[in-house]
């Protein structure tokens, strides 16, 4: 039987794939297969759960998004997704930790927490970022 959160996430998975990013299962990771990858249900340091989707860019996390089912108040899981951000696995390459970038989304709505600006603080968007060129 469908879990609530499956439509969301059905949504989410089209949504990344339109920003650009693989999305993968765990067991088939390929970091390799994109510039942006978002790997679903991936285990973090014990106390931390899974995030529902771990971002990488370049081969390296850079961000998770928590998918909850429509009609959830985003600012309610604004702390889980935190959680998730320190909870990364030492072995797991990123350039930053915690992790700046944290989304919640139910598919339809998408909140996003830049932990880099000064200015910390949820904002609503309507996509997901796309995996930008470095700079030169």
């Amino acid at each position: 039987m469908p879990r609530p959160e499956d439509a969301a996430r059905k949504n989410i998975d089209d949504a990344l794939t339109t920003a650009g990013l693989a999305v993968q299962d765990r067991r088939a990771m390929n970091l390799d297969a994109a510039r942006g990858v978002a790997v679903r249900e991936f285990p973090l340091k014990r106390g931390h759960g899974f995030a529902d989707y771990l971002l990488y860019v370049d081969g390296e996390a850079v961000g998770v998004i928590e998918a909850k089912e429509v009609g959830t108040t985003l600012t309610g899981v604004e702390g889980q997704t935190e959680k998730y951000s320190v909870g990364l696995p030492d072995l797991v390459p990123a350039p930053v930790r915690p992790l700046p970038f944290l989304y919640q989304s139910t598919g339809v709505e998408t909140a996003f927490t830049n932990r880099l600006d000064p200015d910390l603080r949820s904002r609503s968007v309507f996509h997901f970022h796309k995996p930008a060129s470095p700079r030169v």
